[in-house]
């Protein structure tokens, strides 16, 4: 027997004005699953979210989260849901303590009902809980937050860019919970820059304009980056950009961390582009072949 989604998304569309924030947009997560949602600012994750989350309405199209309409049953849906938007949105002028107080009372549970839920987190804010909220560095605000979207024992929770201008131990630590709470059953779709983050997910999907460009296992999606990539380096890298572009057989090219990452036609000759590129008058190069990442089949699937 094949169980419901624990979240759908049915051809939504929400604009803004002229602006198309969502087109028709569908999508389906699979209860017990980590789905991650990437793509660039303004690409429609907030606006899925906040219709998700019940806090606006689609012009077109439907969505449920445990087989409750969003726009039916908001009330609902609330208490099935756990939400944690981009900015932090806790009380800052309140206590650690009086803010998970005050979010269990919003939904009549006790804080010792969850702690066994919030321990693996929480157990780091104890030492903190009469500080205010908005005294606690980047990764205990996350830690907080989450704590106090999961006061309740929700059954799906939406993650929006949790871990943005978090450093990467207390990353590292949030997402060991996101699995853990998987495993646990709970259903988690949360939103990521970070193609690191993104490998965790069961699945992920690429949003980009208000649509899904694919969507899969994180190792199933890389096959849809090009072949023959090539990570290619020089002391004066903006002139090894345009170089690379002057190459036969280079089908594209694009800046990519210390790099430039190039992606190469059938005829492409490394040997044969290393030689031209110092005939050129670029010191220091080098090329190398590397595997392509989540981010190369972002770029790929962009340019498409």
């Amino acid at each position: 027997m094949i169980s419901a989604p624990a979240i759908s998304v049915n051809a939504i569309s929400k604009s803004y004005g002229a602006v198309e924030a969502l087109r028709s947009l569908s999508l389906s997560v699979n209860p017990g699953e980590l789905f991650g949602l990437i793509g660039p600012d303004g690409a429609g994750k907030s606006s899925l979210y906040r219709i998700l989350a019940t806090l606006a309405a689609p012009d077109a199209g439907s969505a449920t989260i445990a087989g409750l309409d969003v726009c039916a049953c908001p009330g609902d849906v609330r208490r099935c849901i756990g939400y944690m938007p981009e900015r932090f949105s806790l009380y800052p002028d309140m206590t650690v303590r009086e803010n998970l107080e005050f979010f269990a009372s919003l939904f009549g549970v006790g804080i010792s009902e969850s702690r066994d839920l919030i321990a693996p987190f929480f157990s780091r804010l104890e030492p903190f809980s009469d500080r205010l909220a908005g005294a606690l560095s980047g990764g205990m605000k996350q830690k907080l937050a989450l704590s106090c979207a999961l006061i309740h024992r929700p059954e799906v929770l939406l993650l929006d860019e949790p871990t943005t201008g978090v450093d990467a131990v207390s990353r590292s630590e949030f997402w060991e919970v996101l699995v853990q709470l998987c495993r646990s059953g709970m259903t988690v779709l949360v939103t990521t820059s970070y193609m690191d983050e993104a490998m965790l997910c069961d699945r992920v999907a690429m949003i980009n304009r208000g649509e899904i460009m694919c969507c899969g296992a994180p190792e199933a999606l890389l096959a849809h980056a090009a072949e023959g990539l090539y990570a290619v380096t020089a002391t004066d890298m903006y002139a090894l950009l345009g170089q690379l572009r002057r190459l036969p057989d280079v089908a594209d090219c694009y800046t990519f961390g210390a790099s430039v990452h190039l992606v190469a036609s059938p005829g492409f000759d490394a040997a044969g582009a290393l030689a031209a590129l110092r005939m050129a008058g670029l010191d220091g190069v080098a090329i190398e072949p590397v595997s392509p990442t989540l981010e190369d089949v972002f770029i790929k699937l962009m340019k498409q």
